[in-house]
């Protein structure tokens, strides 16, 4: 095929659209494969970030982008689609405020590659979503163009396998699901994936492809859940959960270990069990047991709050008024990303109950507004004063920055939602 002997010569213009903790890594390893890259974005102060060789992303450094700027050409002018010979999809696929998804970042990217597409062209979608959507949606959308999927451009789904901050797993070394509409779009994707990651793992269907990523996420999403559930019978009992998990892990087969903590963040797993679980009712079929595990890792955050609320009163303290601090507000331990983060829904029970309200994170020194919190803070510097002046803090995200010692020798209560206080000499720490 003329598109496989364009990809594997390099000589096959990539065009990346959503330039966000999926997109980037991925115009990274394309441009060091030798490949030219346009990057695309609404965006426009990415693209001018990203023209003067700087990064936005904390885990990617600016010599990374400085790097790749021969090869890489960030904008915001869509129709530049026309120029390139592959386009991937990596755009936002949230829920909306009735826990429906919110394909519209996906169906409006399709409208606008429409408008520019040209035969022979691979589209493949990246971005979470329930099975169907590519060979369904998707490519209704693309042949409003007057070409066909399979005959005039070819089609695939490649789900995203990102995991922001990890150094062991980066893009090109994470194995990459490939499926195709067809045999060919299928041969077509496989060659451009085998040019940047350690492997690829074709499957038969658009429809397989998509259904791997919800599995990888809600196994997580379940066994967290269950984890979340056994802390606070643990607690009731007197038992330390972080402490079983320990324990339990030394065994060489049969168990792996998951840990508790405030709630689910990040973009994936509180999000795709829903993707599912949505798609599952065209079919009369209630996923009870995946949507048992959403119900617990959402009441986890309000097991919290009510830890916070006791410990204040035994501290002779009411929840209105008291003085709070959050430390971190991303979703996980030493990165930036705060998408879904319950720090944030946490912050907001707090606040709904008369607390006052600060965070620290050294990573985010400002919290920018997000889909559903729009909060105006800034992170609060950790002194010793500082964290004496708070009538409780409250751990949520366990930073490798953060100095447990330091923490609980200067604060007058604490709340530890992810071990970070290994320490159990400390009187005025509580796990929750």
């Amino acid at each position: 095929m003329k598109l496989i002997n364009k990809i594997k010569t390099k000589q096959a213009k990539i065009g990346i659209i959503g330039l966000g903790y999926v997109g980037l890594p991925l115009v990274i390893e394309f441009c060091k494969a030798g490949f030219q890259v346009y990057g695309f974005d609404i965006d426009e102060r990415k693209i001018n970030l990203l023209l003067e060789g700087k990064s936005y992303i904390k885990h990617i450094n600016n010599s990374s982008i400085s790097e790749i700027l021969p090869n890489f050409t960030p904008t915001t002018d869509f129709s530049r689609i026309s120029e390139v010979d592959c386009v991937i999809i990596c755009v936002p696929t949230p829920l909306n405020k009735y826990r429906e998804p919110d394909l519209s970042y996906v169906f409006n990217t399709g409208e606008v590659i429409a408008k520019y597409m040209k035969k022979g062209q691979l589209i493949v979608l990246e971005s979470t979503t329930y099975p169907g959507t590519t060979d369904e949606d998707l490519r209704k959308i693309l042949e409003k163009s007057g070409l066909k999927a399979g005959v005039d451009f070819y089609l695939a789904y490649s789900p995203e396998r990102e995991d922001p901050g990890n150094k062991e797993f980066s893009t090109s070394k994470i194995p990459k699901v490939v499926g195709g509409f067809s045999s060919s779009c299928l041969e077509v994707a496989k060659a451009l994936y085998d040019q940047i990651v350690v492997r690829t793992v074709p499957v038969s269907s658009t429809k397989v492809a998509e259904s791997v990523k919800l599995l990888e996420n809600i196994y997580r999403a379940v066994n967290i859940a269950l984890v979340n559930e056994l802390k606070i019978l643990f607690d009731r009992m007197g038992i330390d959960v972080w402490e079983v998990i320990e324990a339990a892990k030394t065994k060489p087969f049969g168990f792996q270990a998951f840990y508790p903590g405030p709630g689910l963040g990040g973009h994936c797993i509180p999000i795709d069990p829903f993707y599912l679980t949505w798609k599952a009712r065209e079919y009369d079929f209630h996923t009870r047991f995946i949507e048992l595990a959403g119900e617990i890792n959402t009441q986890v955050t309000y097991y919290v709050l009510e830890k916070i609320i006791q410990a204040l009163n035994e501290n002779k303290t009411s929840i209105k008024g008291a003085r709070i601090l959050i430390l971190g507000v991303a979703y996980k331990k030493d990165v930036d990303d705060m998408r879904e983060s319950p720090a944030l829904k946490l912050m907001d029970l707090l606040e709904k109950r008369g607390a006052l309200v600060d965070y620290n994170d050294p990573y985010i020194p400002e919290l920018p507004e997000t889909r559903k919190y729009k909060k105006k803070k800034k992170s609060v510097e950790l002194t010793p004063d500082n964290l004496s002046l708070y009538d409780c803090v409250v751990i949520t995200t366990d930073h490798s920055l953060y100095d447990p010692d330091f923490i609980a020798k200067n604060s007058k209560l604490i709340i530890d939602t992810r071990n970070l206080i290994k320490s159990k000499t400390y009187q005025n720490v509580l796990k929750a």
